[in-house]
């Protein structure tokens, strides 16, 4: 008798199970250890499956920052949603989440960010990235604001310039996540306050 054959995935989710396999192995051996050829390996499939997916290393790795990204802007979103409707909560919920999605999201969000350094493919895509992040950024706050288009962009590009380095520091063990998080939510504020 002959064993039923596995069913067969689509390709989305084929995609899904390898970026899984692929966030095991950096979280169990490291970016270093990451290649199309082990993905392909590790989750029992022909060398083509892998590069078919993300065509370079650079490729997966973007893929599987991107899939963690996403992970953390649906929760942000979600929590916007169950957010009081004034300035200050809206501003605290994103500083939280900011901060959150650095402490978060896991070892495997800074290896993989740090095996990409210097890549031409990721500089572009973390460009446009911190770029999606300042549209998120102004489309929630502009309801607390009086500033027009142009001016809240460009005070949300300093919100993201001044998240980064605040959860830059918050990683060196210079300030703990709750105090990162509320200096965000303060600048947001007063950046934002229709009373200014």
């Amino acid at each position: 008798m002959s064993e039923t054959p596995a069913k067969k995935l689509t390709k989305a989710q084929r995609r899904e199970q390898l970026l899984d396999i692929a966030q095991a192995v950096v979280r169990e051996e490291g970016t270093d250890a990451l290649t199309l050829g082990y993905l392909a390996e590790r989750a029992g499939v022909s060398k083509p499956i892998a590069y078919e997916h993300f065509k370079t290393r650079s490729g997966l790795l973007i893929a599987l920052y991107e899939q963690i990204d996403a992970r953390q802007v649906a929760a942000l979103l979600e929590a916007l949603k169950r957010t009081r409707k004034r300035l200050e909560d809206v501003a605290r919920v994103m500083s939280t989440a900011y901060m959150q999605c650095y402490t978060g999201a896991g070892p495997e969000w800074h290896a993989i960010s740090a095996a990409l350094r210097g890549d031409e493919e990721m500089e572009t895509f973390h460009r446009e990235l911190l770029d999606s992040y300042v549209a998120l950024y102004r489309d929630a706050l502009a309801p607390y604001s009086d500033l027009k288009k142009d001016e809240l962009h460009l005070r949300c590009v300093g919100i993201i310039g001044a998240a980064e380095a605040i959860s830059r520091d918050m990683l060196r063990g210079r300030v703990d996540e709750a105090t990162a998080a509320a200096t965000l939510a303060s600048l947001i504020v007063s950046w934002l306050s229709k009373k200014a």
